[in-house]
């Protein structure tokens, strides 16, 4: 359910060029102190050119600035929802389960392994059309990060703030996230629900072969993810600016491997397939395409069918700045100059 959207957001991407229009501003700035410093001594060129101004060039700048950033937001057409309605449309819903332990911060798949499945899922979100997506996150624990939803801005804004630090209890219970994934779905039959775990396997909590047998049952159909190296690698932190590696109680580095046998046991119990994740491709959607052949239902959701431009007043805006800067001189008025309001008498 959308209340604001962009119609064309691609046209925010020129925001990215502002920075690069101050920095080449400031460097000549600096090429203009150095060619007015040939001449001879500032103050004397101050005395010759009375008229010249420091400041007005930079509010003119300023002023410029500002418009153009208002006309890249009327090119990309800001609306609001105007009119709320139910909808029906066919689709599946997929929960994923994505492990944020400490051992997913191994960089064997780059830059590490969580970094690099949340690029993949929201690659797999922008992908979605009419299925929804709801997302959990374990360790020790397994909470819910986001309900089953078609808000896929939502649920991108939300998947970028994920890190091991969500969850309290460190450890690997792939279990709790599977147990806690059939009750995530929406109430009512269908052949349409699908869990994707992805971990590195490494479990140390429970048994998640029996959650997944009682997954089956309820017909849900779990798909995992194995991310990682079978060989075993350290685990990177980064604290206070300083780059180590994990170490346990004893003082030994932790290393972590990737369980593939737990992991296509999962897979095979809950009806559904196992990936190997790797560099290039962390299998999602190899994954989902097999999700979309399945059975799909008929899903309800209230959205905002209709939207109102929002794009005069900012267009208003940006006309007034540009009206200023047309009107602003980027030298001293003589006549101006010479106004004094406030005399002081000594």
């Amino acid at each position: 359910m959308d209340l604001f959207r962009f119609a064309n957001p691609d046209f925010l991407y020129l925001l990215l060029l502002l920075p690069v229009v101050a920095l080449l501003w400031v460097l000549n700035g600096i090429r203009q102190k150095k060619a007015l410093q040939r001449f001879g001594n500032k103050d004397l060129v101050e005395m010759l050119m009375p008229e010249l101004s420091s400041i007005r060039p930079n509010l003119k700048l300023l002023f410029q600035v500002i418009a153009v950033t208002l006309l890249i937001v009327v090119l990309a057409r800001p609306q609001f929802g105007s009119k709320l309605e139910e909808t029906k449309k066919e689709g599946v819903e997929v929960v994923i389960a994505l492990d944020v332990s400490n051992s997913m911060l191994a960089g064997d798949i780059q830059p590490n392994r969580l970094e690099r499945a949340k690029q993949a899922l929201t690659r797999l979100i922008d992908n979605m059309e009419n299925d929804k997506i709801g997302l959990i996150v374990f360790a020790g624990d397994a909470y819910t990060q986001i309900p089953v939803t078609t808000d896929y801005i939502s649920a991108k804004m939300f998947l970028s703030t994920i890190g091991p630090d969500l969850v309290p209890r460190q450890g690997t219970a792939i279990g709790a996230a599977i147990n806690l994934g059939m009750k995530s779905f929406s109430p009512g039959e269908g052949k349409s629900k699908a869990l994707i775990i992805i971990t590195d396997g490494e479990n140390h909590e429970d048994d998640p072969v029996e959650a997944a047998s009682l997954a089956a049952e309820a017909g849900v159909v779990v798909h995992t993810i194995g991310i990682g190296s079978a060989d075993g690698v350290p685990i990177q932190i980064t604290t206070n600016g300083q780059t180590d590696y994990l170490k346990d109680d004893r003082g030994n580095t932790v290393i972590t491997r990737l369980d593939e046998e737990i992991l296509k046991q999962i897979a095979m119990t809950g009806g559904g397939s196992y990936v190997r994740a790797n560099n290039s491709s962390i299998g999602l959607e190899e994954i989902y395409g097999e999700i979309r052949r399945m059975e799909q239902q008929e899903m309800e959701s209230v959205m905002y069918t209709e939207f109102n431009e929002q794009f005069q007043i900012f267009a208003a805006m940006a006309l007034l700045f540009l009206i200023i800067d047309f009107l602003s001189m980027d030298r001293k008025n003589r006549r101006l100059s010479k106004i004094r309001l406030f005399k002081v008498k000594l």
